[in-house]
């Protein structure tokens, strides 16, 4: 089964859910502000998906900003990256796919498609 980690109020996840909807495939969706991914599954994720551990933020967010991780990150730990990221799901990219095979991060239909 497909997990999607959305916020309600994000046009970029609307868009995704629909795009899930239109093509007839399941998922199980779960709210990222209140039931985001913990550091086990973060770690377990960043693993599966090849990606920097960087490409897991929420760079566009609110609260990105507000705590100025553009400038922190670069002198941040692995472990202090994945329990940042653990605290609050609004810092997490999102939409966040999770397959049995891929991790997607953000809303790129040609990569979707692709995948699913």
């Amino acid at each position: 089964m497909i997990k999607v980690y959305c916020y309600s109020k994000c046009t970029t996840c609307k868009k995704a859910i629909k795009w899930l909807d239109d093509n007839k495939i399941e998922y199980k969706l779960f709210d990222i502000k209140e039931d985001h991914p913990d550091e086990k599954l973060l770690r377990k994720l960043y693993k599966k998906s090849g990606l920097p551990l960087r490409k897991f933020f929420n760079t566009s967010g609110q609260l990105y900003r507000e705590l100025e991780l553009s400038k922190k990150l670069p002198d941040m730990s692995e472990d202090e990256m994945f329990k940042l990221l653990a605290s609050d799901g609004m810092l997490v990219k999102r939409p966040l796919l999770i397959s049995d095979d891929n991790v997607l991060l953000g809303f790129k239909e040609d990569e979707w498609k692709k995948i699913l």
